[in-house]
């Protein structure tokens, strides 16, 4: 993370103010320097005009024309007679020169202006000096060279040169992992800032300030910042690099990958096109393959990595090769290499990060161990968790988290379970104390990928021990969490609310077939400017870390089941493993494996896309085929012997993220009883105390478009005593939501679209626009009952380590006991009795399971009928 050198020095008044403004407002700067150097100026004042317009293009990425203007400068400064002026000017051309890759070359120019200066000049040389020497991960030089300009320029009352040395010396400690220090520099740096004009300063100091935000585990409030030192340095039309690559390590750590392999790779683009600095270039380089290793693409991880090793190999940098070598090792490692060479190569790189204190020694110790053990040498992979494992009591919360986990699988290497279930234990509250101070749903969830090894270990120990309540406490202890705390509504935002009344103005726009192809580039540009806005306005909430969630009993959901059964379903290293609970106890049994429940599954779902597109005088018999062949298959790998001990009552599947939303009535077993899914066992006991409302309010709303044209929605309005009808102009999102919150009953009758690309804009379609999941998570209490009758309104996608993103997912938590909704294609035809029955049942008082298990028996005649009936799930309790 990151700011600049700076440049501006002692001037004769009448172009005293162009260095200043090099570094303010760059663009008029270089203006005014051509102006200048156009009028035929003397050697000093063309000296002055030739730095600012090497400044701007250094700082705009052109490092090489930058060297050029610099010496230039140097010429005519030496013409002028002024040593101050010469000094300046060696100073600036030092750190281009740096910034080009010739660090030999730029510290000998600055060795040369520190001994023809004193005082102040030299105290700002010094200063430059130490922020380039930041720049190239010389830490301790850094740190000499700036305390020592700060006494100087602080004693002198220079404020403006001292308030840049103290923001660097903030650099070089928060890069130390020195965070309060940083911070208390960070802070009496933008005090002396407010003093001065310096806007590019100013906003740098906002960057730096993430910085800390970031270090002390704030990822709303470090993305927050980044976001307004974005729209700052914008209109100056700087290349940002070092803005990426704060960026990418925000959202690393926040565990959006895919965000942050998309801005690595952007950053990288531009920065080619610019000609960018070698510093910036390899360390932009280095991030990206850090992004890339994140988003599982190891061979593009390697390329960058290599490169990146190469470029600080020239530059002489011990620090960051050091990490460049560990991250070309991970990237090996990760394509699946695991040989002599690799283990020295990785240990190698360890070594040198302990040398030089560089925090992400612990990855490259975990690296080497994970190497060690692979080759069998067991000896090698104990000696560098231990060294790993030292660093779990201080630092950020995921290098921490990365200590327990290396003490987790040294006390695996050695059989000592108990080290390893308390070490798997503390090294998840770490993540967890991290991640509980996230509104934002999608942060939450993602953000769990970072425990997921952690409580893989654990479970599969608790399966080596045959504990089936151990392992069901160990499969909940990191399962479904960000659905497992209240949610923090932003509801209070009125420009939220605008960009997402905006947003379903536009997308409406782009729905109509009329439009001409440039409106619609148009529109479609400013959906995903509108789309980016929400999004990041939602990521920056914020949520009270002491509103945590609450624990999990094992004797709690026994006494809670009665004569059900609860189903949970884990898989571990590919097996799948059944823990049917109910009737006081916990079984442990295996079934089959993963790929063949996904493939299986994958048949089901295009048989029942089939029957839900087929015609009355289609023939069903190819499609109802698949799906008699399916079920049985389904049953096989994901129950196993686990379906003789399901009891006579209802039943709840509690299955992994990307099984979520198989059709479940499809297995034999669970045909002809009533079934309910949910994303944890907890989300099932928090859903089932959700208290219903004293009053059995019901609201049916109707969307545009359909097929059958809402046909249920009357039939089913005759039912019910207090309902509420929203139809034609009358549904629209406000009027919807409005009529939602705090109702007994709702069934939505609309379009569903599932967003794979962004789960959190999946909608249904109004008849202003799309109703999102952040127009819902907007509720002051979701409905107690849903129904949706929509085609992949009940799909989800996986997130984190075992986390849940789409439309159900996010009312959950808020409320609602119990939904229905698809997972495939619906047929709308079929719906509309499916859709009567089930209310139906509810109002003779039966539960959202059992009423659709009734309107799925009463199908049964019908193949697409049934199969439209098959493919609603329900979800939570109800």
């Amino acid at each position: 993370m990151s700011a600049r050198p700076h440049a501006d020095q002692f001037a004769r008044p009448d172009v005293e103010s162009l260095l200043p403004l090099a570094t303010s407002r760059p663009r008029e700067a270089a203006e005014k320097a051509r102006a200048v150097l156009g009028g035929r100026p003397g050697p000093y004042e063309a000296s002055i005009a030739h730095q600012t317009a090497g400044i701007v293009l250094r700082d705009f990425g052109d490092v090489a024309a930058s060297v050029r203007e610099l010496r230039r400068a140097l010429r005519r400064a030496q013409q002028s007679g002024s040593a101050e002026r010469e000094v300046d000017v060696l100073a600036s051309l030092a750190v281009a020169l740096v910034f080009a890759g010739r660090t030999a070359d730029g510290l000998a120019l600055f060795e040369r202006a520190v001994q023809r200066s004193d005082g102040v000049l030299a105290a700002r040389v010094l200063h430059r000096r130490g922020l380039t020497l930041w720049n190239i991960g010389r830490y301790p030089a850094a740190l000499e060279d700036l305390r020592s300009a700060i006494d100087v320029l602080s004693r002198v009352g220079d404020t403006l040169w001292a308030a840049r040395a103290i923001n660097a010396r903030g650099l070089v400690y928060e890069s130390t992992g020195y965070a309060d220090r940083a911070d208390a520099d960070f802070v009496a740096a933008g005090l002396l800032f407010a003093e001065t004009s310096q806007e590019l300063d100013a906003i740098y100091l906002v960057q730096n300030r993430a910085l800390v935000a970031f270090g002390s585990g704030n990822l709303p409030a470090a993305l927050s910042l980044l976001d307004e030192a974005t729209a700052r340095f914008r209109p100056l039309g700087i290349p940002l690099p070092t803005l990426s690559i704060d960026r990418c390590a925000v959202l690393i750590a926040a565990g959006l990958f895919g965000d942050a392999l998309a801005e690595a790779e952007a950053a990288v683009r531009e920065f080619e096109q610019v000609r960018g600095r070698v510093p910036k270039r390899a360390e932009l380089l280095l991030m990206a393959a850090n992004c890339a290793l994140a988003a599982r693409r190891p061979e593009l991880a390697l390329d960058w990595a290599e490169a990146a090793y190469r470029l600080f190999r020239s530059q002489h940098s011990d620090w960051w090769q050091a990490q460049a070598a560990a991250v070309v090792a991970q990237a090996r490692h990760a394509t699946g290499v695991a040989s002599p060479a690799l283990f020295r190569e990785a240990n190698r790189a360890a070594v040198q990060l302990d040398t030089l204190g560089a925090s992400q020694v612990v990855r490259a110790h975990l690296l080497a161990g994970r190497v060690g053990l692979a080759l069998g040498r067991r000896g090698d992979a104990n000696r560098h968790f231990a060294a790993a494992a030292r660093h779990r009591w201080r630092g950020p919360a995921l290098a921490r988290a990365s200590g327990w986990l290396a003490a987790a699988l040294r006390a695996e290497v050695s059989g000592d379970s108990r080290a390893l279930f308390a070490a798997c234990r503390r090294g998840l509250e770490i993540m967890e104390e991290n991640w509980l101070s996230f509104g934002a749903s999608e942060l939450r969830a993602q953000a769990t990928a970072h425990g997921a090894e952690l409580a893989a270990l654990a479970q599969r120990q608790a399966a080596r021990g045959r504990d089936p309540r151990l392992l069901l406490t160990w499969s909940e202890r990191w399962r479904a969490t960000a659905l497992a705390v209240p949610v923090v509504r932003p509801a209070a935002d009125p420009e939220l609310k605008a960009d997402l009344t905006a947003l379903r103005r536009v997308t409406r726009s782009l729905d109509s077939p009329r439009r001409q192809r440039s409106v619609t580039t148009t529109l479609g540009r400013e959906q995903l400017r509108l789309e980016s806005a929400i999004r990041s306005r939602v990521l920056r909430t914020r949520r009270d870390p002491d509103s945590g969630r609450a624990g999990f009993d094992v004797g709690d959901l026994l006494n809670a089941l009665g004569t059900g059964r609860l189903i949970q379903i884990i898989e571990i290293d590919d097996d799948i493993h059944v823990l049917v609970c109910g009737d006081g106890r916990v079984r442990h049994l295996t079934a089959g494996r993963m790929g063949d429940a996904a493939r299986a599954a994958g048949f089901a779902l295009f048989a029942l896309r089939r029957l839900a597109r087929s015609r009355p005088a289609d023939d069903p018999g190819s499609a109802l085929a698949i799906l008699e062949t399916a079920g049985p298959r389904l049953q096989e790998a994901l129950l196993g012997p686990a379906a003789r001990y399901l009891g006579s009552g209802p039943v709840v599947i509690v299955p992994p993220g990307r099984l979520h939303t198989i059709p479940w009535a499809l297995l034999p077993a669970l045909a002809d009883r009533a079934v309910s899914v949910a994303p944890s066992a907890t989300a099932w006991l928090r859903a089932r105390a959700a208290p219903a409302p004293q009053r059995r309010r019901v609201v049916l709303a109707r969307g545009p478009g359909l097929m059958s044209q809402g046909a249920e929605i009357p039939a089913v309005a005759q039912l019910y005593d207090d309902v509420t009808v929203l139809a034609d102009d009358n549904a629209t999102a406000g009027q919807v939501l409005g009529a939602l919150d705090g109702a007994w009953l709702a069934h939505i009758a609309a379009h569903g679209n599932f967003r794979a690309d962004s789960p959190l804009f999946s909608s249904l379609r109004m008849h202003d626009g799309p109703l999102t999941v952040y127009d819902f998570e907007q509720l002051r209490r979701a409905p107690y009952l849903l129904v949706l009758s929509s085609c992949d309104s009940g799909v989800v996608a996986p997130a984190g380590a075992d986390e849940l993103l789409g439309l159900v997912s996010s009312l959950l938590p808020m409320g609602t006991a119990g939904i229905i909704a698809g997972v495939v294609q619906l047929n709308d035809d079929a719906l509309v009795p499916v859709m009567t029955d089930l209310h139906r049942h509810l109002r003779a008082g039966q539960s959202l399971p059992g009423a659709l298990h009734a309107a799925r028996l009463a199908a049964r005649t019908d193949p697409v009928r049934h199969a439209t009936a098959v493919s609603l799930l329900a979800l939570g309790s109800g």
